[in-house]
């Protein structure tokens, strides 16, 4: 499942996938299988994002449009 506000927000931030898994203190690698859906987000790393963006994790899921 590809992750689309997920991509989309991190687009929208000027920030490359590499950014991104600096601040979550995982490999670029790791951040564009999460992005993608390859593996599956934890909790601890949707938590972080949502902080990060300033946006539920609904969002994040794309469960719902409204951030």
């Amino acid at each position: 499942m590809i992750f689309r506000h997920l991509k989309d927000l991190r687009e929208d931030n000027d920030l490359r996938q590499k950014d991104i898994a600096q601040i979550l203190n995982v490999s670029q690698n790791t951040y564009s299988q999460y992005e993608t859906g390859v593996i599956a987000l934890t909790a601890e790393v949707l938590i972080k994002l949502a902080d990060y963006y300033g946006v539920s994790v609904d969002y994040l899921l794309d469960r719902t449009d409204e951030k």
